[in-house]
């Protein structure tokens, strides 16, 4: 099926799916009906087991770790958990400098930037989403350390250092830190089978796997070689820049600068280099044009991605700048409120899918220029093999149509703000914590 051709042709196209797609929909359908063995999770629990994993309830503030418990209200939503944190102190600044008797006291001197530490999270080092924050916030509950929480760099700070000096001898005036680097990962709520065959809904990790960068409080003073410092401290990190045996260190000199050591030239950042810890997300370009379109391998079953339990549910619009909404569905939708998924895989009970819209004949989507926003807008475009309209789809247990929705390429969770006709459906990068992106996908 070729989805830039009449919203009838394409839509009469569709009756002549695949085998592979048809066999999907059959395990489709279990989204809105369940399996004779398993209990629907709209089924009061007995006062003496867990409530129902189909509860709306918000779940317990305390971050989630991968095979916590979660509930239906949960599907939406998405949250960072670290898995690795390495602490290292590091000297950003540094300057090697001379003192003789009579010019002892308080000195003042302009260091030299040796290293570059910029907060990041992921690719994109904004640190503007919630995603990124809380992520940063659990680095400091992992490693115990007071760590930067939004984008700085250690460029933006002076690079003066201020000291009182008693003795004569030779200096390292530094600026320093602790640099906290590792990994993270990204819990979503999805169903999981037991062992005994029956539900229930887990925090699994999902999508979304990367790297940040952070530091502490930059620290600031004076070292000689002789003096006793802490072991892997920041004071003797500046200590072993002096290179205390070489020559530099051993030589009489004036009061004032040292030219720089050896191991003070290697520390040294390269000339124009760029700070390290992040770049800006790079969005590739949709395919535009002839042949840009893909063909589709689309369900039979259509479906409605509708709020729980209310009237209202996703609406494609008809204008290419407009974009997805919440709409009542009556005989006028025209089949804008009607969705296929489309060339469906599935790996770990996760659904993948593009979301065909049966009404204008095209895609949801985030748009490109819009992947990196917080609560960017749902839209609609041609079809394209592009993972900005590729979308992971999170089943709440068999016997409840509850699902949640997540863009591959941006790993944001789709929701709305208020319940309203008219309102957007937009990405949230860990979701709607209200339990509102939460929907039902039911079939039509």
């Amino acid at each position: 099926m070729r989805s830039t051709g009449p919203v009838g042709r394409v839509a009469r196209s569709l009756v002549a799916v695949t085998a592979a797609a048809a066999a999907w929909a059959v395990t489709a359908t279990s989204l809105a009906a369940s399996p004779a063995a398993a209990a629907p999770t709209d089924t009061a629990a007995p006062t003496d087991t867990a409530a129902p994993t189909d509860s709306t309830a918000p779940t317990d503030t305390a971050a989630p770790r991968p095979g916590d418990s979660c509930t239906g209200a949960d599907l939406g939503t998405r949250h960072p958990y670290i898995k690795t944190t390495e602490v290292s102190p590091t000297i950003t600044h540094f300057k090697g400098w001379y003192v003789t008797e009579g010019t002892t006291g308080q000195q003042t001197v302009s260091t030299d930037t040796t290293t570059v530490i910029a907060v990041s999270v992921g690719l994109n080092d904004t640190i503007e989403t919630s995603f990124a924050v809380e992520a940063l916030s659990n680095v400091k509950a992992t490693v115990g350390l007071d760590v930067k929480l939004e984008y700085t760099s250690t460029s933006k700070e002076s690079n003066s250092v201020t000291w009182n000096l008693t003795q004569p001898g030779y200096y390292g005036f530094y600026k320093g830190t602790k640099k906290v680097t590792g990994t993270y990962g990204s819990l979503n709520c999805n169903r999981a089978q037991q062992d005994d065959g029956s539900w229930s809904l887990a925090w699994t990790e999902g999508p979304g796997n990367g790297s940040f960068t952070t530091f502490t409080t930059l620290e600031e003073g004076a070292v000689r070689c002789q003096d006793s410092v802490p072991a892997d401290s920041i004071m003797a990190k500046a200590q072993a820049l002096l290179d205390c045996g070489s020559a530099t260190a051993t030589a009489d000199h004036p009061a004032g600068a040292v030219a720089p050591a050896a191991r003070q030239e290697q520390e040294r950042p390269a000339p124009g280099a760029a700070p390290t810890g992040g770049t800006s997300v790079a969005v590739q370009p949709r395919a535009t044009g002839p042949g840009a379109s893909a063909a589709l391998d689309c369900s039979a079953e259509a479906y409605k991605i509708a709020v729980p339990g209310k009237p209202l549910s996703w609406g494609a619009p008809l204008l290419a700048d407009d974009g997805v909404r919440l709409r009542p569905s009556t005989i006028f939708s025209a089949h804008l409120d009607n969705w296929r998924l489309c060339d469906v895989t599935e790996q770990d009970g996760v659904l993948e899918a593009s979301l065909w819209n049966w009404g204008n004949g095209g895609c949801a989507t985030i748009a490109p220029e819009n992947a990196a926003t917080d609560r960017a807008v749902l839209m609609t475009a041609s079809c394209a093999e592009d993972d900005l309209q590729r979308f992971y789809i999170y089943r709440d247990v068999p016997g409840s149509s509850k699902i949640g929705v997540q863009n591959k390429y941006t790993g944001s969770m789709m929701g709305y703000d208020r319940y309203a006709d008219g309102e957007f459906i937009r990405q949230y990068s860990t979701g709607r914590q209200d339990g509102t992106g939460t929907f039902a996908l039911t079939g039509v």
